[in-house]
């Protein structure tokens, strides 16, 4: 009884294993698992760029397979080992050596064809992997995608995209599945051969009083035990396999290495004052296409320089440059006479701020958003910079005011509160040098007027460097360069540019011809929206007209009717004074002799305007039908 309370994995010795344990397992994922996060955020732009961010995302969480492979050599394959080892030695000294030979032979050729068979099933395990990371891309790029997903109706297709990556990594399973069961049928095969030979040795020293019928029993009992052993050295080895595949994506991310690092004798950047030089710079993407070629220019400290030009001539080139995500690969730039490359990183960003086109906010709060800029700000601060950035009143508007959720990448709020929530979290960082990426491309005129004036108070005292693509929005910066594949072909000011008559002019006169194109329109709809209204509302008019009418003829006609019937019993009441034949030229029976509001039968009008109710004759003009001379 003593016995079986410390025996096994439910036991007293295997609750203290797990229990001293947990601190071990624990403290090797959350090294692992952050010093993998930490390498992929230390990789370079380059690599982000080029990688799936759902396929780096399952692969960072592989880390507990490293886990599970350091728990079973330490409690698992030591006493594998050990048992196996006393198995080999207790028969060999209980029985004699052809046991010990059999048991060895089976050991060799059972972990042989383990060995062999697992090695065989790593290329399926792998695939299977792969599978199933991409599986997990596709429903991760398909979720952080759900707008693009609604803009394009393309729920449908999107649905049979991962249905379609589901049933490849059921595939796969499918051959993992079945080559582990192979493999396990090979190895009974193997081990029962193997006790097989064993009992039938057995038996034939029990036949010759060699062995006693005791002996077989426990000889076959002991051989039924040491399957326990070979077959956990398969599953051992399979599950070693199989966290290793698990892990390897992880390793290789070990493996990348960052193209932007610090030099070992890099120095620190304590202060700026903004003085930016390009000097004779050149870089590509591919050796095939320049980026740029031989860029020269300088920003003087507290101007504000816009750069223009068509798409792919080198703008963002020059911001991700300057910001180190890549590193220039001829001649050199300088801020305050430092060469960015002989500086740290990290003190190169302390001093530039950025504001992109397209501003990605976590999905925390509002406050969390601004103070991201500098953990230290205060509340106070963060109000401060909103207020300067024209958003401090919109957000006290929020039902939640600074502890409104923005959601996923900011998508609760709109364009333009998103730039000016990006204004004022450059503002908390108060650098000395700025990047603005076409800030106010994509928003309506009223808008771009508010960040307009964020701008201008984010620019005083800092050099701004800007991209821009609508030109009405630089006229007044100190400096424009126009790029032209990679090379400066203008510069000066917007007048200067002008009067050069070159590829500025072109492209303004292109932008105020757009303009003016485009504001005849709009004064063109207004117009015709007013005819419309207007059309409306007298097509409205007449039909109430048309209705009025309507309802005065059957209001006369109704009136006609009843007089009718009216002078047809006034003239049977005087049917002595008037003879019957004479009916027919009053009234007729169908009032074809009364016109609308001049005669009615039984009624008419004296000379002095008197009513009268006698029966007049009717006039002395009339033919014998009832109607008045002359009536076709």
């Amino acid at each position: 009884i003593v016995f079986r309370i410390f025996q096994g994995s439910n036991g007293l010795l295997g609750a203290a294993r797990q229990v001293l344990w947990i601190p071990i397992e624990q403290y090797s994922y959350r090294e692992l698992s952050v010093a993998a996060f930490e390498h992929v955020h230390m990789l370079s732009l380059e690599f982000h760029l080029g990688k799936k961010t759902g396929e780096v995302l399952s692969a960072l969480g592989k880390g507990s397979s490293l886990n599970t492979f350091l728990e079973s050599i330490t409690f698992n394959v030591l006493p594998m080992l050990i048992d196996l080892g006393v198995a080999i030695v207790y028969l060999l000294i209980s029985f004699d050596s052809y046991y010990a030979l059999v048991i060895s032979v089976i050991t060799f050729w059972y972990i042989y064809i383990t060995i062999r068979m697992a090695s065989w099933r790593a290329d399926i395990r792998r695939q299977a992997t792969n599978a199933s990371r991409e599986e997990d891309a596709v429903k991760n790029d398909s979720m952080m995608s759900y707008e693009t997903v609604k803009y394009f109706n393309a729920e449908r297709y999107e649905f049979s995209r991962y249905r379609e990556a589901v049933q490849k990594y059921q595939k796969a399973e499918y051959l993992v599945t079945f080559s582990l069961a192979l493999m396990n049928t090979v190895q009974n095969l193997v081990f029962m051969l193997g006790l097989i030979v064993a009992l039938l040795i057995a038996a034939y020293q029990v036949t010759t009083r060699q062995l006693q019928v005791g002996d077989f029993v426990k000889l076959l009992s002991l051989m039924t035990q040491l399957q326990g052993p070979l077959n956990f050295f398969g599953t051992f080895y399979r599950m070693i396999q199989n966290n290793m595949i698990n892990s390897e994506r992880m390793l290789e991310l070990f493996k990348e290495k960052p193209t932007v690092v610090d030099k070992l004798d890099a120095t620190e950047m304590p202060s700026c004052e903004g003085e930016i030089r390009y000097n004779d710079v050149h870089f590509s993407y591919d050796a095939r296409r320049p980026a740029l070629q031989g860029l020269t220019f300088r920003c003087k400290p507290g101007t504000t320089t816009a750069l223009v030009g068509e798409s792919g001539g080198g703008k963002s080139t020059v911001f991700r440059l300057l910001f180190r995500f890549y590193n220039s690969q001829g001649g050199n730039i300088q801020i305050d006479a430092h060469d960015v490359q002989e500086t740290t990183i990290d003190s190169l960003r302390k001093h530039i701020g950025v504001v992109p086109q397209d501003t990605v906010l976590f999905n925390e709060s509002l406050m969390y958003n601004l103070k991201y800029a500098r953990q230290s700000a205060t509340d106070e601060e963060v109000y401060e910079a909103c207020r300067a950035a024209s958003i401090h009143e919109k957000i006290l508007g929020f039902p939640d005011g600074y502890d409104t959720k923005v959601g996923e990448r900011g998508l609760r709020l709109s364009g333009g509160e998103k730039q000016r929530v990006a204004i004022a979290r450059t503002i908390i960082k108060d650098p000395r040098i700025i990047l603005l990426d076409e800030a106010t491309a994509a928003l309506d005129t009223e808008t771009e007027e508010h960040i307009q004036e964020a701008l201008k108070t984010l620019a005083q005292g800092r050099t701004m460097l800007v991209i821009a693509h609508r030109l009405s929005t630089i006229t007044m910066c100190d400096q424009i360069l126009v790029l032209h594949e990679g090379r400066v072909v203008e510069r000066g000011t917007h007048n200067e540019l002008l009067a050069m008559k070159g590829r500025y002019s072109g492209m303004w006169k292109k932008q105020v011809r757009a303009q003016r194109a485009a504001e005849e329109a709009r004064v063109l709809k207004d117009k015709a929206d007013r005819l419309r209204r207007e059309s409306m509302g007298g097509t409205a008019r007449a039909g109430s007209a048309i209705i009025e009418e309507r309802t005065s003829s059957s209001d006369e006609e109704e009136q006609a009717r009843r007089a009718r019937q009216n002078g047809q019993a006034d003239a049977l009441l005087t049917s002595r004074s008037v003879p019957v034949s004479e009916m027919g030229r009053i009234g007729g029976t169908d009032g074809s002799n009364v016109r609308r509001g001049s005669w009615t039968p039984g009624q008419h009008q004296g000379a002095g305007g008197a009513t009268s109710s006698a029966v007049q004759s009717p006039p002395q003009n009339a033919d014998p039908t009832g109607k008045p001379a002359g009536h076709p």
